[in-house]
């Protein structure tokens, strides 16, 4: 049996929707956590809200309070590139947080974290392949993640010259962080909800079937792990 922990960010109707009213919904730590047992394995689904601060609290309590053998976090994200247009899914390698910066206190540059070599924070290897496996249409990104929403098509293109990121959102960074200094693997699929072009009007638009396409293939993917 294994313990699933998913991290949802404002997907929640997504969840809702696929997978119906919950075995146990419960309040623990200021969020509200939705069990779901399948065959062989439960589904502890947190709805985070928005942001890297409450994506990380939400990991961290799926992990030390739930005892999550991995932790999903599916959802919507912004394309920063023309080939990731609308509905496109993916799955996350690593992760750029562009908003963090001790570079003039002389530490590191801007994005980088001192327990790693470079700017690029790593999502678990082993199963993003099996994601691929399991899915290949999923192409594997860099993933800019900070607590900002980007609708501006000039900051899309100038985060994609920056670090080659591909996708942008607000959460990964939290999730990633959090699961690697807890030894725990993490999968991260992503959909895209607005494009380069696209800002808030497009990502509202979207949000509701990105998310439920972005879920059908998570859940694809867990079934098979």
């Amino acid at each position: 049996m294994k313990n699933i922990g998913m991290v949802v960010a404002v997907e929640m109707d997504a969840v809702l929707s696929r997978y119906g009213a919950p075995s146990e919904k419960r309040r623990e730590a200021g969020f509200d956590i939705y069990t779901y047992t399948g065959a062989d394995y439960t589904i502890y689904a947190v709805n985070s809200g928005a942001g890297e601060i409450a994506a990380a609290a939400a990991t961290q309590l799926l992990i030390s309070v739930f005892h999550a053998d991995l932790i999903l976090n599916f959802g919507v994200v912004g394309g920063l590139t023309e080939e990731m247009a609308k509905a496109r899914t993916c799955v996350v390698e690593s992760v750029v947080h562009y908003d963090f910066d001790t570079s003039e206190a002389g530490w590191a540059e801007t994005a980088r974290y001192l327990d790693y070599p470079t700017v690029y924070i790593p999502a678990t290897a082993a199963l993003a392949d099996q994601a691929v496996a399991i899915e290949p249409r999923l192409k594997k990104v860099i993933c800019a993640s900070a607590d900002k929403f980007v609708g501006s098509p000039d900051r899309k293109r100038e985060l994609h010259a920056l670090y080659g990121a591909e996708i942008c959102e607000m959460e990964a960074a939290g999730v990633v962080l959090t699961c690697n200094r807890s030894g725990v693997p993490c999968l991260l699929i992503k959909t895209v909800s607005d494009g380069i072009e696209g800002g808030a009007e497009e990502f509202n638009a979207e949000l509701q079937r990105s998310s439920e396409l972005c879920l059908a293939v998570a859940d694809k993917i867990i079934r098979a792990l």
